[in-house]
């Protein structure tokens, strides 16, 4: 019965009263109210059908590989490299620098961690600094103070001071500062041309 009566009650096609609505005419075409309500529940069914996109994962940053620890020959140096060269990290890059005043270069930071800790006088540029007497050092054997050398086709461009744990201190580029770096990060990986050891 109140299923009946509920139906009695519903507006028929003809006019809808709309008085309850501000602004509105005391009457409209039920057709509009009708079209009104059907206009409102398609775009609400189009809203709840749109999916939320999640973004893409991130790829996974591949793992470092690990760098066997390997005693330096001279250790009281080694340390003393490693440790002078760390404290110089934020100097500013400086083309032909040679001091953390000054700033530096690749090679005027070998030169300058080397001499101040060392007196040990060393050539000037990468290059002069790759073909300089001491023997190559395979990377399984690299140890604290070791010279790491970078390049193309052969050609020697860069330098750094390796501290260990695959990691390196240089003196990158113009508008950076002296800087860790990792030998396996994906540009010095790629431009990797070998190592050398000068403390013996």
């Amino acid at each position: 019965m109140r299923l009946v009566r509920a139906a009695r009650h519903r507006p028929r096609c003809g006019r809808m009263n709309a008085s309850h609505y501000p602004g509105s005419p005391s009457t409209m075409p039920a057709w509009r109210g009708c079209a009104s309500i059907v206009f409102a529940c398609a775009l609400l069914c189009a809203c709840g059908h749109d999916e939320v996109r999640k973004p893409p994962p991130r790829a996974a940053q591949a793992p470092h590989r690990s760098w066997p620890q390997v005693r330096p020959e001279n250790p009281e140096a080694a340390n003393a490299v490693l440790m002078r060269a760390i404290s110089l990290v934020g100097t500013p890059y400086r083309y032909g620098g040679n001091t953390p005043d000054g700033g530096f270069d690749c090679s005027g930071l070998v030169n300058y961690v080397f001499r101040d800790m060392l007196d040990l006088r060393l050539p000037r540029t990468s290059r002069e600094l790759a073909a300089y007497q001491g023997p190559r050092i395979p990377t399984d054997r690299l140890a604290a103070a070791d010279l790491v050398f970078f390049g193309s086709s052969g050609s020697v461009s860069h330098v750094g001071i390796y501290v260990g744990e695959g990691r390196f201190v240089h003196a990158p580029s113009t508008g950076g500062t002296v800087r860790l770096d990792r030998l396996d990060g994906p540009y010095w990986r790629d431009h990797y041309s070998g190592a050398k050891r000068v403390l013996h």
